[in-house]
């Protein structure tokens, strides 16, 4: 009996991978070593505090994504690393970072409700300059992860350490949406999603060099913005280069038809020069780039999968103040 990959089916259809990176305010990643149930948050070293709290979470229904992470030392370390990322206000390239030093995983839930009362813990460390990429490995919840996620991993590991990139760290983490796109990364603070990745285009990602045309085969989209807004940031991407990422943006859906087939959307800009841009955009459903295909390896049965397609955008104004009266009604 062959099994079934879900990732190799969807690179068989051509699936476009733009739009489906997560729109998520907050990230809360905790270290715990592999190998993680299926659930991740019930595998055997999670403590039940925590997951008494990611409950309490989710009932209030909080903006937050929690994660379980790891890497080649995980196993070994005396502490815990813990880090938090929320997304900036207003005009953003991206995530607030916070990282927390712990003795064990068990202090975990006290720093993440002291953190969830607006009380900032003892245990900050300073980590500006800090890229933490997140590569899903999280092969018991979908065998493509195991597949791809691994063996990526360790090629991810070795050219951050040939390259001697020393402000850049690769952790293992547990299931973050995308499985047909494995291997699939975050790449933090920015929290930009990409999928398909081979050590090509990743040695591009990481040193933003190189021929910028391959993003199209490899870009998810920016988690700060809403899915569609990511299709007209991906235009945006491959008309200035990889000048684009010191932007910073804010992006918001004008106007929807019910049935959304045609949606109006609004991208402002500041460059860092201070000066500002605002873009807007009629984006359309692409039917000719439909798929069925089965989102999971253990999906029983197709979902049909249409994205959205730039119709047209263009410069509205250079003072963000103006931007949102140049639509025509």
């Amino acid at each position: 009996m062959n099994t079934f990959f879900c990732s190799d089916y969807s690179r068989q259809a051509e699936e476009d991978l733009i739009g489906s990176a997560t729109n998520q305010q907050t990230y809360i990643l905790v270290e715990c070593p592999p190998p993680w149930a299926s659930e991740a948050f019930h595998s055997r070293w999670v403590p039940e505090n925590l997951q008494i709290l990611i409950k309490e979470v989710k009932r209030n229904k909080l903006p937050i994504k929690f994660l379980l992470i790891a890497n080649n030392f995980s196993h070994k370390t005396e502490s815990t690393t813990l880090l938090i990322y929320q997304r900036k206000e207003g005009l953003s390239n991206g995530y607030r970072q916070q990282e927390f030093q712990l003795a064990n995983i068990e202090q975990v839930a006290a720093v993440v409700k002291k953190w969830l009362r607006g009380d900032l813990p003892d245990y900050d460390v300073e980590t500006s300059a800090i890229r933490d990429i997140l590569v899903c490995t999280h092969g018991s919840h979908d065998r493509c992860c195991a597949r791809y996620g691994n063996p990526f991993y360790f090629h991810a590991t070795s050219i951050v350490s040939n390259l001697e990139l020393g402000n850049i760290r690769i952790w293992k983490s547990s299931h973050f949406g995308g499985h047909r796109f494995a291997p699939t990364a975050i790449d933090f603070p920015d929290g930009r999603y990409y999928g398909a990745l081979d050590q090509e285009s990743f040695q591009s990602i990481l040193t933003r060099t190189g021929d910028i045309t391959f993003l199209k085969k490899v870009y998810r989209g920016w988690g700060i913005l809403p899915n569609s807004i990511q299709v007209l940031e991906r235009e945006l991407i491959l008309r200035y280069g990889w000048d684009w990422f010191n932007y910073k943006v804010a992006g918001e859906i004008i106007k929807q038809n019910l049935d959304e087939n045609m949606v109006l959307v609004e991208l402002n800009v500041e460059k860092p020069d201070g000066s500002l841009e605002c873009y807007q955009a009629k984006l359309v459903k692409d039917e000719s780039n439909t798929v069925k295909l089965r989102a999971s390896c253990n999906a029983m049965q197709e979902s049909v999968f249409t994205n959205y397609a730039v119709d047209s955008f263009w410069l509205a104004s250079n003072k963000l103040a103006t931007c949102g009266n140049s639509y025509a009604n």
